[in-house]
């Protein structure tokens, strides 16, 4: 097999698009320490710039707060209350992420009807008046830019609902009464400020059919909106079991095919070049597929992370982490959340994935079907490679699959510790490795049973057996280059790192003598 020739020159430059945005479980939920204590994990190991979720207008963030005092006549009207979100943008904010803002659902003290999605009961009817409704959300943009400033809170995109085309997050899928929402919405933020970020309509998969009639509102009524945003999965139906649902999967190309598609219809309309968003990504759409616990999960998702950001500004993972209740409380630790940490910091294959993708360079060497290759400013090249994986009709995949790199060593410009280019012999080449049997705590629980709730032995089983193998050893470097050969295993997810050495071992060293043997008499 010959090896792939890694050119020694950039080829362009890594986007940041996969870690701009993750997603989270719903606002009020950030109040929680086991939340709080996972995005630390994750802002310390990954990084990303904003977090998203559903809920900051519902009733459980208290902030929409009606009253009227039986008997009175000067007691009612409606306050405002900001303590549930002061607290969890104050955390957001402390841990180096900011909030992309979803504008939902609807306070029951204003909402038209009982509709409701989720066991947590985000209503999702239209406000029973649109101009308190603009009222609501000139408070709070208000009162975000009255405590964090008008310049911070100018970088935080806000985004008006989520999936209305969905019945179940829109009553009826109306579309004109969405658009009548965004109308009054994108108004009442630019009244605020008319810098301040406004964007829609965070669509689900399949409602290409309202890209156009959105765009046309927004020509017609001459309408605010500095980005679109919208959804992309690529499970089919669900096969329920109890606790739980199976699904079919399609390529992974279909994710990518999914970022492209609004660009491409929006051609020629006013929203044409805006930003675009993928406020929501994953293989499946439920909170109950174990698909996300496993290493096939992360084998999959590693093109995406590779190539998305040719497509898209920002492509967000549903969800950092599985505090979440969409579907009540989980029932065991491991239960196909979205997360990709499980409960109290478990990791899961795909958060090494994205740790992996945050130890890569800014310089891109090489992209394929299996492999990413970069360089950083002081010389380290990294690949990020992996087994190519398809979907629910790909009859077989192979146990094992080989990739040959013929990597160039350091920066082209400077040698290590001032060196001249190429001087040097050996490059270190550590690697970390992630597949079904190596940073994998699903496994482990598997052969522990499954417990629904650990023990504090197991649970230090369980992140003792989410550590990724990882190995050290020197190749030797020919004409300025190594010769890399990667076996992958099954569903396999693998990071090199590969440095220049500069030998200072000293002449009078000899490792052979080590064990001394007194010679024989």
């Amino acid at each position: 097999m010959t090896p792939t020739v890694v050119p020694s020159e950039p080829v362009a430059v890594l986007s940041d698009a996969w870690r701009t945005c993750v997603g989270t479980g719903r606002f009020n939920l950030a109040l929680r320490q086991d939340y709080q204590e996972s995005l630390a994990l994750a802002q310390a190991d990954i990084g990303f710039r904003y977090v998203r979720g559903h809920g900051l207008l519902s009733d459980d963030v208290g902030i929409h707060r009606p009253y009227d005092v039986a008997g009175s006549t000067r007691y009612h009207g409606t306050r405002y209350a900001f303590t549930y979100v002061d607290q969890v943008v104050d955390a957001y904010l402390s841990l180096g992420i900011k909030p992309f803002l979803e504008l939902g659902f609807m306070p029951s003290g204003l909402a038209s009807g009982d509709q409701t999605v989720f066991w947590w009961q985000g209503n999702v009817t239209p406000p029973s008046d649109h101009r308190e409704w603009a009222a609501l959300v000139s408070a709070v943009l208000r009162h975000l830019v009255d405590r964090y400033g008008l310049d911070e809170v100018r970088t935080w995109p806000v985004e008006v609902w989520n999936e209305p085309n969905l019945v179940n997050f829109w009553e009826g899928a109306d579309q004109e009464a969405y658009l009548r929402l965004y109308e009054v919405t994108a108004h009442a933020v630019k009244d605020v400020d008319a810098d301040l970020q406004v964007g829609g309509p965070a669509i689900s998969p399949g409602a290409d059919d309202w890209w156009s009639p959105f765009a046309d509102a927004v020509a017609a009524r001459d309408l605010p909106c500095d980005f679109v945003s919208f959804h992309a999965y690529t499970s089919g139906p669900a096969q329920h079991v109890p606790f739980g649902v199976y699904q079919t999967l399609r390529r992974p190309q279909g994710l990518l095919d999914q970022f492209a598609r609004p660009r491409e219809l929006l051609a020629g309309t006013r929203l044409a070049g805006v930003p675009a968003h993928v406020t929501e990504f994953n293989t499946s759409y439920r909170p109950d597929n174990p698909v996300h616990d496993t290493a096939y999960n992360a084998a999959y998702l590693a093109p995406v992370l590779a190539h998305g950001g040719d497509l898209v500004d920002s492509f967000s993972y549903w969800t950092f982490c599985d505090v979440f209740e969409e579907e009540n409380i989980p029932t065991a630790i491991f239960h196909g959340g979205f997360g990709m940490l499980a409960h109290r910091q478990v990791r899961k294959p795909t958060y090494h994935l994205y740790a992996f993708m945050a130890r890569m360079g800014a310089d891109v060497l090489a992209r394929g079907d299996d492999h990413l290759v970069t360089r950083d400013a002081a010389g380290r090249v990294t690949v990020l490679a992996w087994q190519p994986v398809g979907g629910a009709d790909d009859p077989t995949e192979p146990e094992r699959h080989e990739l040959r790199l013929s990597v160039p060593v350091g920066h082209p410009a400077v040698g290590p510790r001032g060196t001249a280019p190429g001087s040097h012999r050996r490059a270190s080449v550590h690697r970390s490795v992630v597949d079904e049997h190596h940073g994998n705590a699903f496994t482990a629980w598997q052969h522990l049973g499954r417990p629904a709730s650990p023990t504090s032995r197991q649970l230090d089983l369980l992140h003792e057996a989410s550590e990724p193998a990882r190995s050290l050893t020197s190749l030797p470097v020919d004409d300025g280059r190594v010769d890399l050969v990667l076996t992958l295993a099954r569903h396999e997810v693998t990071l090199v790192e590969i440095d220049p050495v500069q030998d200072e071992t000293p002449p009078w060293l000899d490792d052979d003598r080590i064990l001394c043997r007194e010679s024989a008499r």
